[in-house]
């Protein structure tokens, strides 16, 4: 069986649970060498254990996505080790308050747009070389319905969430004449930690989960996708393009 992501590198945020979790024991068992960050360094060893025990290896790197210094620092390291990135899923987010938007503190505001937001326009700064140094690069960017639904008492996510759809296009827009593809993706509701903090009276096996997910993520990062600056709707299965009034 061919492995569609043999001989790449894929960096992997918010990858300890959930759907970037998920993602990344797929990208290893499609051959990918995988570099995992979250916060927590045990869940980090247990993902680890999972991608051997598939085959491939990880290199685990314990950082909070609002060490912007940091991130400079993982895209040189990266530079430095493999002079490459083939993937990039930048999945790391918080939820933030579910508030008025009267109510919302400036440090929860803050908070919310430094690590959906900021984190991932500093990681592009600082990987866009080494994407644009692989034969097929690809961003993946995790959106949300919550961006064009913009429900009430949702203001620092959905308002976070309308900025990853922004960044990512305005990113696919300046490398479209290059190898790099850039994905949105809409997860729909999933069966995750942060769904049941926000939702908790709803019945999560109800939900899909982000195991059903990956495959269609894994679809996205491999060498031979060739859409950029569109959004990967999971609900509907369907690439959907960004329309806006003239």
């Amino acid at each position: 069986m061919t492995k569609i992501l043999e001989n790449r590198i894929a960096l992997v945020t918010g990858a300890s649970r959930g759907i970037g979790r998920a993602a990344a024991l797929a990208f290893a068992e499609a051959g990918a060498h995988i570099v995992a960050v979250a916060r927590t360094q045990g869940a980090l060893e247990e993902l680890d254990d999972a991608i051997r025990a598939k085959g491939t290896t990880a290199t685990l790197v314990p950082l909070d996505l609002k060490d912007m210094d940091a991130l400079d620092r993982l895209g040189a390291a990266i530079y430095e080790r493999w002079g490459k990135l083939d993937v990039f899923l930048g999945n790391g987010a918080v939820l933030g308050p579910i508030s008025p938007l009267g109510h919302v503190s400036p440090k929860a505001w803050d908070e919310v747009m430094a690590v959906n937001v900021t984190a991932n326009w500093r990681l592009i700064r600082s990987l866009d070389p080494l994407l644009q140094a692989s034969d097929a690069g690809r961003a993946i960017l995790l959106s949300s319905g919550a961006s064009w639904k913009r429900l009430a008492y949702w203001g620092p996510y959905s308002v976070s969430k309308a900025a990853i759809d922004a960044l990512g296009c305005t990113y696919a827009n300046e490398t479209a004449s290059t190898k790099v593809k850039v994905m949105m993706v809409n997860p729909g509701p999933l069966r995750t930690d942060m769904r049941a903090a926000a939702l908790p009276g709803e019945d999560p096996m109800s939900l899909e989960t982000p195991e059903d997910l990956a495959p269609f993520i894994l679809k996205l990062a491999a060498p031979d996708w060739n859409e950029t600056g569109k959004l990967f709707d999971f609900p509907s299965r369907k690439v959907l393009d960004y329309r806006f009034p003239a």
